[in-house]
């Protein structure tokens, strides 16, 4: 019963320790369409009509991950104001430019959702996906901080001694109400960075 309960509290995944299922019936996806300005692409839902979706394959290490560029990957919802502010502010506090962004609703950020073993539609969380492993909620978070300068290593460090289901509690209340509190973007379109 430990062994269980050990194992579906951690936030360690990597591919091969989660089954992954097929999906019944996909809701309407967020897909990129065409540039908007500099550095923007506008997403777009589009209604699965009757036509099935293609299913989302996993995706590989050569494909994100080649020799010459290991950095680790965080997946944020493009669509949110409060994940695109994260997204600068890691950026901002990041010279070394040691992480890289991909939006959750693009392909490639649905290709990493799967190969992290989560659903490909699933927008709930920030994830931050290393070459061997990935990190959802809270983990993610404290990892991402680990990344940047100085003082975010040490605070994630003093914040990683809170509980893990503390800190996805509270992840939990602030992602379940982030588009309440901190609104959609206006014009539904993520920043590619």
């Amino acid at each position: 019963m430990a062994t269980m309960a050990g194992r579906y509290c951690c936030s360690y995944y990597s591919p091969s320790d989660l089954p992954l299922q097929p999906r019944r019936r996909p809701p309407p996806q967020l897909q990129l369409v065409g540039r908007e300005g500099r550095g923007r692409q506008s997403l777009r839902a589009s209604a699965a009509g009757g036509a099935a979706a293609e299913p989302v394959t996993a995706a590989t290490d050569m494909e994100f991950f080649q020799p010459s560029d290991t950095r680790p990957i965080m997946l944020f919802d493009g669509v949110c104001n409060l994940c695109n502010g994260g997204v600068r502010f890691v950026r901002e506090h990041d010279p070394g430019r040691s992480i890289r962004y991909i939006p959750l609703q693009s392909e490639s950020g649905r290709k990493l959702l799967r190969r992290s073993g989560r659903s490909p539609d699933d927008i709930s969380s920030v994830v931050l996906v290393e070459k061997d492993r990935s990190y959802i909620k809270s983990d993610a978070v404290l990892r991402i901080m680990e990344y940047l300068n100085l003082p975010f290593p040490q605070l994630a460090a003093f914040l990683n001694i809170a509980p893990l289901f503390l800190r996805d509690f509270a992840y939990d209340n602030v992602a379940n109400n982030r588009y309440l509190v901190f609104g959609r973007s206006e014009s539904e379109a993520c920043e590619i960075l």
